[in-house]
């Protein structure tokens, strides 16, 4: 995505909140725009330098956590739920895939159910006792994981492409390749999550909730304004793309 074609965007958003679409924009918009350039720029730039090149366990050391220990506590708390592998439970795809992901989200989200900002009946109870070393452990160890990739629904894959490259400019649904990337690998630095390969339903059921926002950990409100105008089917179409991306 160009930085022309976010603020065409996001004048877009304010036309249809009521407003001008180039005047007196309002701060969270102005947040929002800010936002989503630097980490656009930001999954460029890595890209440039070859970061999406560096292999997962030294990636794994970004935020000082120690693989053996993190594996050691997964053993005991994570694997009925996220696989030992890191690749889930084949009948329960409402739980998601951490193998490969990046350290720094994954850090980020067991930071958030420890401290209340975002919430899941197992997950939060789950990170409440957790300690900080514990969490960089754990999301060491996932981080260092090969994810297992996915298949993509044949009748999806070309709406769901669409809207993942190209978004929805009727309706002010920006690229999702913007943030995640072409190949869905997001950024570390920028801690945009992987979303290649993972379960369709995890998707489908995560931007529900950030639509309706019950969940609410974005920065910046960046994933609520994704997914406030995608439909049903618009959701069901790019989930089921997403799992069938791969490197």
């Amino acid at each position: 995505m160009l930085i022309s074609d976010i603020y065409t965007w996001i004048c877009m958003v304010k036309a249809q909140a009521g407003g001008p679409p180039s005047t007196n924009i309002d701060a969270t918009v102005v947040t929002m725009k800010t936002s989503l350039i630097a980490g656009i720029f930001s999954s460029t730039m890595l890209t440039l330098v070859g970061i999406n090149a560096v292999s997962a366990s030294e990636l794994s050391t970004d935020i000082g956590g120690d693989v053996q220990k993190g594996k050691e506590k997964a053993g005991q708390i994570c694997q009925a739920c996220h696989g030992l592998d890191g690749n889930g439970i084949p009948g329960q795809p409402v739980w998601p895939k951490l193998a490969g992901q990046h350290p720094r989200y994954i850090y980020k989200q067991l930071q958030n159910f420890k401290n209340g900002d975002r919430w899941n009946a197992q997950m939060s109870p789950m990170a409440m006792p957790l300690s900080d070393e514990e969490m960089r452990n754990m999301a060491a160890y996932y981080s260092s994981l090969p994810q297992s990739g996915g298949t993509a629904e044949e009748e999806l894959v070309a709406k769901g492409e669409r809207i993942y490259r190209a978004g929805n400019a009727a309706t002010g649904v920006p690229a999702c390749s913007g943030c995640h990337g072409p190949a869905g690998l997001g950024s570390n630095l920028a801690r945009f999550p992987r979303i290649a390969g993972q379960y369709s339903e995890y998707t489908a059921q995560t931007l529900g909730y950030f639509r309706s926002a019950e969940r609410a950990n974005d920065p910046n409100g960046m994933m609520r304004g994704v997914a406030a105008n995608l439909k049903d089917d618009e959701i069901e179409a790019v989930a089921a793309y997403i799992e069938g991306l791969s490197q």
